[in-house]
């Protein structure tokens, strides 16, 4: 009988009080908010104070050892025990002292927007963007979290929202016209998009979305837009989240394969594919608890922009409606229309001629204008941001590229550097990986 010998993956996790002053959760996908169904323990006070910036953030970290320079404001308390006697002196300092992580609009003052004017008229052709223009961002299949390049194609997760944030700020631009195709990324992006939509928002300009197929993820994205609109015979697939599994163990015991997968604990569910012919109780159990969380959140959400109650957005999941006309009379969608019609909507709007073509300015081009143009040039204070994306591997291959896989010698490079240098007060590293070498990781 022949053998298939397989090996799992081992992750060791850290302690949770660590020697390091900060500790950021590889499972978030931002930091100004709690991620969509993740959730973090309670936590210590960060050791630095936070950095005065246009856009505050709160950074959730565990306590370690503490650096004699580090002098912050703190108001100690006593703690009673079980026994009713006074515990140990505890550290606490009151929330009003943290940033609240929310986007607050600035005002802009004389001189900087003459500096902005400035250099607007100083920019290369290739940068500028015509007064009066609308941001077209269009959205579908995957969004990756490292940066793209000139030449590279596809959306990249921070340039999408550098974009909105630039065009917030940017007085050429008059609004976002947004439009939704279905996605191919995890929810974890799309909460990320979401919440700078609503940052956008906060500028006073239009951002009006279009949706021609739509799930809940498209709709959880969209209805973050102050209309939304979509076509005649748009497709909607509102019926709630499932996940599937296949499982080949009966199909490799009748080729004559007997897989061997060694695994510790019983929630490991890698190799069950191979190795079992039915979903276990532990898998079931962490997939429907991860699809509940992600549920939940989904119908807060939706019934509090459309100012529902959750058991009336539930009650519409549950009768699986299609129709769009039925949308718009619930007042999830703002209205029925063509893509020509909204356009022709949005020159209304600016009050530009039905007979004029409205400026239009794409996701690529308006990536290369710089944010240091709108005014948006940060102060000496700053924080590096290390992207890693791909599956973790000690060494690097012949071909393989630093953006598409995360090889640990180069990244422990990196972090060295921005630990050495100077120029950076604080790191922040941003991890989209689904696994690899366990001693790289380690």
């Amino acid at each position: 009988m022949r053998k298939l010998v397989l090996s799992s993956l081992l992750i060791r996790a850290p302690p949770r009080t660590m020697a390091s002053p900060l500790l950021l959760s590889p499972h978030l996908h931002h930091i100004h908010r709690l991620p969509l169904f993740y959730s973090l323990p309670h936590s210590s006070p960060p050791l630095h104070p936070p950095l005065r910036g246009r856009l505050s953030t709160v950074v959730h970290a565990f306590e370690g050892s503490k650096s004699p320079e580090t002098q912050i404001p703190i108001s100690k308390s006593k703690i009673e025990g079980d026994d009713g006697v006074n515990g140990s002196a505890i550290e606490k300092r009151s929330d009003e002292e943290y940033p609240s992580g929310e986007f607050e609009m600035e005002e802009v003052d004389l001189w900087r927007r003459l500096g902005v004017k400035v250099r607007m008229l100083l920019e290369f052709p290739w940068r500028r963007v015509k007064k009066g223009s609308v941001l077209n961002l269009k959205l579908r299949g995957q969004i990756s979290d490292q940066l793209k390049t000139r030449f590279s194609s596809g959306l990249s997760l921070p340039q999408i929202c550098e974009n909105l944030e630039k065009a917030a700020y940017d007085p050429r631009i008059a609004g976002v016209y947004l439009q939704v195709d279905p996605l191919n990324c995890g929810w974890g992006k799309v909460e990320e998009i979401r919440r700078h939509i609503l940052d956008f928002r906060k500028s006073g300009k239009f951002i009006i979305g279009y949706v021609p197929i739509c799930s809940e993820k498209e709709y959880y994205l969209a209805c973050a837009c102050e209309e939304l609109y979509v076509p005649p015979g748009a497709y909607f697939q509102l019926y709630g989240l499932t996940v599937q599994a296949q499982f080949l163990g009966g199909v490799l015991k009748k080729v004559g394969i007997q897989p061997q997968v060694e695994r510790i604990g019983k929630y490991k569910s890698f190799g069950d594919q191979l190795a079992r012919t039915s979903i276990s109780e532990e898998n079931r159990e962490m997939l429907e608890t991860l699809l509940e969380n992600i549920f939940d959140n989904w119908i807060d959400t939706v019934s509090s922009v459309k100012g529902k109650t959750r058991e009336e957005v539930e009650t519409f999941i549950n009768e699986g409606v299609y129709k769009v006309e039925r949308l718009r009379e619930e007042g999830f969608i703002t209205d029925i229309k063509y893509e020509d019609e909204v356009i022709s909507m949005m020159k209304e709007k600016m009050g530009v001629q039905n007979d004029k073509e409205l400026s239009m300015v794409d996701y690529r081009k308006y990536s290369r204008v710089r944010k240091s143009t709108v005014g948006l040039s940060g102060g000496k204070d700053q924080v590096a941001i290390i992207r890693a994306s791909g599956n973790i591997s000690r060494v690097g291959g012949q071909f393989s590229s630093d953006t598409s896989n995360i090889v640990a010698e180069k990244f422990i490079e990196k972090i060295r550097s921005v630990r050495e240098s100077k120029k950076y007060k604080a790191a922040i590293i941003r991890i989209d990986s689904g696994g690899g070498d366990a001693l790289a990781s380690d």
